[in-house]
């Protein structure tokens, strides 16, 4: 048996590091020198791509955070094979970062939205898998919700892939449907209260 507590500790470092790690990709080159105010918004409205791909991650790493913190995990122990699966979402949450970063730098290549979209499935697969653990815990719309939140971050990240290969540049903007995902497991039969 594990500490919940220490698993509790090392997750939230995780997340914090992770959302924390994201911004350092925003930036302009060392070599830029505007020479007017306008060239700087211009060089600022140039990182859009990267900054669309920051405020995805962050959202969905906020998500996630959120929904692990709502588990609600009473005991003071957890089972090994519990902590392991938590340690392999972790490696996941770490590797956001750098998809990020790839997806940020390259947004007009399908593999960089691939990247992206395999980590995303990934991470959420095993959220659902550890979401299964827990699943005597909490009310039966509490868990629903969960799990449905889940399996929209899996379907829009496939609609991310559908997407490159029509046009890679349009991919990421439909990690914005994960902002609706709330409200769409509410309207999804099978929901109970």
């Amino acid at each position: 048996m594990i500490p919940n507590s220490r698993l509790d500790a090392l997750t939230d470092g995780v997340f914090a590091f992770a959302m924390t790690l994201l911004v350092i990709d925003l930036r302009l080159p060392d070599s830029f020198a505007p020479t007017s105010a306008m060239e700087l918004l211009k060089a600022l409205a140039g990182l859009h791509g990267q900054l669309l791909a920051y405020l995805i991650s962050f959202w969905v790493l906020g998500l996630r955070w959120l929904a692990i913190v709502r588990q609600r995990i009473e005991p003071e122990t957890v089972s090994l094979r519990y902590a392991e699966w938590s340690l392999a979402q972790l490696f996941f949450i770490t590797f956001v970062p750098f998809s990020t970063m790839v997806i940020g730098r390259y947004p007009d290549y399908a593999p960089a939205v691939w990247l992206y979209a395999a980590n995303m499935i990934l991470a959420a697969l095993i959220s659902l898998r550890l979401a299964t653990m827990t699943d005597h815990r909490g009310h039966d719309g509490e868990r629903y919700d969960r799990r449905m939140g889940l399996v929209v971050i899996i379907v829009v990240a496939l609609l991310s892939v559908a997407v490159s290969f029509v046009n890679p540049r349009y991919a990421m903007w439909a990690y914005l449907l994960n902002a609706m995902g709330p409200a769409f497991t509410r309207w999804l039969p099978g929901r109970s209260a």
